[in-house]
């Protein structure tokens, strides 16, 4: 409460000072002297129109090739002939045993292993008693919940949490629990193909927390589950709900193709299907469709883990694997703010550092962010200390998004490590301490830094994590601009979300000097067809602040004081007089990294425009 009266001098002091108010850099690029002065050599190919990304089509993302016999034998145990009748056909088949120990170099969250100790799950937020926690295929567990459970994931942490002999019990404790739970394969979230595929890679890697205990009983019920959940994904992998499900149980089939005895012809099936599964995940930059930075990284996190399991067995991995580590790990770079969290796009929170960097670490790939999106479609500005990414590509289409936000030309800034405008996120950790009932609107358009009209979506956000109509393209123009004593990035792009319902397109220009002190932007609605429909129509500017800033309104109403929490103070400004709408300051939410969800605040520009079309400026600047 002490800074709230400096704030408020400051914002009143600010709010009579003019001289900064007049634009210091142009927003139309093509009507002023110092963009016809800038270098546009490459200008006329900058210009993209980006539809739904397509997958990757690459001549090196194949199998590996095989001589004649190995793709015969490939093509028997895709038939349906067991491993054992192709590799020793009058030997007695092997008892179920591993060939190998698995080091995967990444590390799970410890402190959800140490409650994992204590007697409780903790996800998101939220801790379970173990005890009371239902493990039958058929319970209602929210999808976080299922996950988790289902798909073993909390073998990572607990693994993380202490030495393996101080883990062995509780470890055998939950698996001899879902056992008992699911003695069969059956229906319901845990024979999901992803859930299955999870759970398999991770009993795999992690077979040292469940086969090392006193009890040969469980450990050879564990062994008997191990092979037998391989042969049921054998059957049922080509049927997996999407990419990432496809991707978790090819991944796994390869695991234990080199794990499992008599393993060979189910690894020479799972490498050319786990080729092929990623290349209908990935687009060409890297980025994998459903554009969400939580998909990426558990698609760069299973092929590490399969990485470990052919070093475990002393064999090289197949050189698609090497390749997709190299294209996946840009893309999602890209996404990092100053602090080296993630930022809240397509249902992700942000990701912590710790937790990203523990990831791009262990997939040993060193790269700086994607130069180029194009699919993956976030453009990223790194100015000084200063990172602006901007959402300049259509939506996932609806078979590929899981947690499909419409946030279309939606932008997050952050400056020396602190997030000053961000986008609500979450909607992906619905079910921990995220409610469930508030899931569809965090993927709304309100619930992202952009433009609203009619308070509707620019995309239609429809139940289990779908996206209906609406964007269909966007273009994007990226620019340097050459200023006396600097420079400046300008990004402009329009999509057609509203056209059909309004008939207006949204174009938002940004422009971020190099110092990053000075960010500068125009939301303008353009007819789109040659006439203008006539009346108006409500719009609303949202610009949702991050966690810790202080906002205060001037007395004029024309902008907005902003303390942050390291003490440096920034003004966001319109221009004078009337048409541009009333700038408010309204509550909001942000989703942090662990799914827990804090009280934020949000400036609205709203009011009434033409239906022929509008301009809209404003101005977020450093004061101190």
């Amino acid at each position: 409460m002490d800074r709230v009266a400096p704030l408020a001098d400051r914002g009143a002091r600010d709010a009579d000072d003019r001289d900064w108010v007049e634009p210091a850099l142009p927003l139309h690029a093509d009507t002023d002297d110092l963009v016809r002065r800038e270098k546009t050599r490459h200008e006329r190919d900058r210009r993209e129109v980006l539809e739904p990304g397509r997958s990757l089509a690459l001549s090196d993302l194949a199998p590996p090739r095989l001589g004649a016999g190995e793709r015969l034998i490939r093509l028997a145990y895709s038939m349906g002939i067991s491993g054992s009748t192709l590799t020793a056909p009058f030997a007695k088949p092997a008892r179920p045993r591993l060939l190998g120990t698995v080091e995967s170099p990444y590390v799970g969250d410890r402190a959800a292993g140490v409650a994992l100790r204590a007697g409780h799950f903790l996800i998101y937020g939220v801790k379970a008693p173990i005890a009371q926690m239902e493990f039958d295929s058929v319970a209602r567990l929210t999808p976080p919940f299922e996950r988790t459970v289902h798909g073993f994931g909390w073998l990572r942490d607990l693994a993380a949490s202490a030495p393996r002999e101080q883990c062995l019990a509780t470890a055998e404790r939950l698996l001899r629990a879902w056992l008992e739970a699911n003695p069969a394969p059956g229906k319901g979230a845990a024979w999901q193909v992803e859930h299955v595929g999870n759970r398999l890679r991770n009993w795999l890697v992690f077979a040292p927390l469940i086969l090392s205990g006193e009890g040969t009983q469980l450990r050879g019920q564990t062994l008997a589950a191990i092979a037998e959940t391989a042969r049921w994904l054998d059957r049922k992998v080509g049927k997996a709900e999407d990419g990432p499900g496809a991707v978790a149980g090819w991944t796994a089939l390869a695991a234990a193709g080199l794990l499992l005895p008599d393993g060979k012809p189910r690894r020479l099936y799972a490498e050319a299907g786990l080729a092929r599964a990623l290349g209908e995940l990935v687009a060409e930059d890297g980025g994998v469709l459903s554009r969400s930075p939580l998909a990426q990284m558990d698609a760069i996190a299973a092929l590490v883990d399969l990485r470990a399991c052919y070093e475990a067995v002393k064999r090289n991995p197949p050189q698609v694997l090497e390749t997709m580590l190299q294209l996946l790990v840009p893309p999602l770079l890209s996404l990092l703010h100053g602090d080296g969290g993630l930022g809240n796009w397509q249902g992700a929170g942000a990701v912590g550092a710790d937790r990203v960097a523990a990831l791009v670490e262990a997939s040993r790939v060193r790269t700086r962010p994607l130069k180029e999106p194009r699919q993956w479609g976030y453009q990223r500005v790194a100015a000084h200390k200063s990172v602006l990414i901007v959402d300049t590509a259509p939506p996932a289409l609806p078979r590929h998004a899981r947690a499909g936000c419409a946030s279309t030309l939606a932008f997050e800034f952050s400056v020396d490590g602190q997030r000053l405008i961000v986008n609500c996120g979450g909607a992906a950790f619905a079910g921990g301490q995220v409610p469930v009932r508030i899931e569809q609107g965090l993927r709304a358009t309100a619930a992202h830094s952009t433009l609203v009209l009619d308070e509707a979506n620019s995309t239609a956000v429809l139940l289990g994590g779908k996206l209906g109509s609406g964007v269909n393209e966007v273009e994007v123009d990226r620019r340097t601009l050459d200023l006396n004593g600097g420079s400046a990035t300008r990004i402009e792009a329009s999509h057609d979300g509203y056209a059909p319902r309004y008939g207006l397109l949204h174009r938002r220009i940004l422009i971020l000097r190099d110092n990053g002190h000075e960010l500068r932007g125009e939301d303008v609605l353009l007819p789109a067809g040659k006439n203008g429909k006539r009346g108006k129509i409500a719009f609303a500017i949202r610009f949702h602040l991050g966690p810790g800033i202080e906002a205060r309104l001037s007395e004029d109403g024309k902008g907005v004081g902003l303390a942050l929490p390291d003490g440096s103070y920034w003004q966001f400004r319109l221009p004078q007089g009337d048409g541009g709408g009333d700038l408010a300051i309204e509550e909001s939410l942000w989703i942090d990294g662990l799914g827990k969800p804090h009280p934020i605040e949000q400036l609205v520009i709203q009011g009434m425009t033409s239906r022929s079309g509008g301009s809209f400026s404003w101005l977020l600047k450093k004061m101190g």
